[in-house]
């Protein structure tokens, strides 16, 4: 294996120092024939030294992050990153479904120290922190991905699946994710509103985009919606509303 590798779905590409390796419907990994994805959307290069991966399409954005979720970044169009780890999780999202690769690099830049689990109770990201009905809705959306071993594709569920999936109310269900993206946005996780203030439209895929790469949620959660899906929130029946 070369110095970099690059894994999707199982199948292995090792761009040589010199090539400029791209990503997209057409390339050198042609990811799927979505007309939501740009032909050419990503590429990886290598500049003095240093692996880079730029973003080189025009509408679409990805999210990229360590192993360990102590790292993560959003590329913009036209924006390019070091990769530095020796495991980079890189997620897109393309009208109704979501992309993820891995990159391996054999000698990384940045050595990555394992962090401690957090503790059981509430989930806490920096100063925000979400209750167990707010992080189940996050499991709710990120389930398809969730159950996917390894790299690959997955649709992200519509609003009104996800909250069948709990139970819930599409109203109950809009509540908590307008909450949720608030949220995080005010602690400065991008693409979660759009212009003047309001949610983004494709908060969704961004909102998952986020919490997999973060860690915020992972397959041990997926308890949540069998939890949730069987409570029976008499405050909802009585008066509409429950905890946000």
């Amino acid at each position: 294996m070369g110095d970099l590798a690059i894994d999707f779905c199982g199948e292995w590409h090792e761009p040589s120092d010199e090539d400029v390796f791209s990503i997209g419907r057409e390339g050198d990994l042609e990811v799927d024939d979505n007309p939501y994805l740009h032909r050419q959307f990503l590429q990886i290069a290598r500049y003095d030294g240093i692996w880079w991966l730029s973003n080189v399409g025009s509408m679409l954005c990805a999210t990229i992050a360590d192993a360990s979720g102590g790292m993560q970044a959003w590329l913009s169009p036209g924006a390019r990153i070091p990769l530095v780890f020796s495991h980079t999780n890189v997620i897109f999202t393309a009208g109704p479904t979501t992309y993820e690769f891995a990159v391996h690099l054999k000698t990384p830049a940045f050595r990555q120290e394992a962090r401690d689990k957090d503790s059981g109770g509430d989930t806490t990201i920096g100063p925000v922190i979400f209750t167990d009905s707010q992080k189940a809705l996050i499991v709710a959306l990120a389930e398809p991905i969730l159950r996917r071993d390894g790299t690959g594709f997955s649709a992200i569920p519509s609003s009104s699946d996800a909250a069948r999936t709990l139970g819930w109310a599409l109203t109950r269900f809009n509540r908590k994710l307008d909450n949720v993206c608030d949220k995080l946005d005010k602690v400065g996780v991008a693409g979660l509103r759009g212009g003047g203030g309001k949610l983004a439209t494709n908060r969704r895929a961004r909102l998952v985009e986020h919490a997999v790469t973060s860690h915020l949620v992972t397959a041990a959660d997926l308890h949540l919606l069998d939890k949730h899906n069987t409570e029976k929130p008499a405050a909802d029946k009585l008066n509409g509303t429950d905890d946000a």
